[in-house]
């Protein structure tokens, strides 16, 4: 199983962030959009999670732990105030616990349940486009790139 979290220096961080989550989601994708809306109005406009749309043309890595776009659609990512990267069903976790409801994935937090877990949620993040009618992760980088331009390589990723 691979770790979830990783810690990067984070030097963008203001010292009046008020956030202690950024969840990273898909803003093209109607599923993940239902599911920031609920979150949304948990948060009631408090700022503990910084919700942040990596298909927004202006999505920049650098400003979000270096998480270029490709990265970001394969799982989702989050990342806490103190520059700690998650990933998978850690995300979800950890934000719903920063709303107060982290009764909702408690269980998620015992390794043998943990783990299956966030091998479902694999399954599910790579047939998330197909299930939604999107064309292959391949197809929307390069329509991403296309839009973009991409001259400027910290808004894309270049293979």
């Amino acid at each position: 199983m691979t770790s979830s979290t990783s810690t990067i220096n984070n030097s963008n961080q203001t010292l009046n962030q008020t956030w202690e989550i950024k969840l990273l989601y898909d803003g093209e994708c109607p599923l993940c959009l239902r599911e920031v809306n609920f979150l949304q109005k948990k948060d009631a406009g408090r700022g503990k999670v910084a919700f942040v749309d990596i298909a927004s043309d202006d999505y920049n890595p650098e400003e979000n732990a270096g998480i270029d776009f490709e990265t970001a659609m394969g799982r989702i990512h989050g990342i806490l105030a103190d520059g700690t990267v998650i990933k998978n069903v850690e995300v979800f976790r950890r934000v719903y616990e920063t709303l107060g409801m982290g009764w909702v994935y408690a269980i998620t937090k015992l390794p043998i349940l943990g783990a299956l877990a966030n091998f479902v949620y694999g399954i599910w993040a790579d047939l998330r486009l197909k299930l939604t009618g999107r064309p292959d992760l391949q197809t929307v980088i390069k329509q991403r790139q296309e839009k973009l331009g991409c001259n400027d390589e910290s808004r894309c990723r270049v293979d």
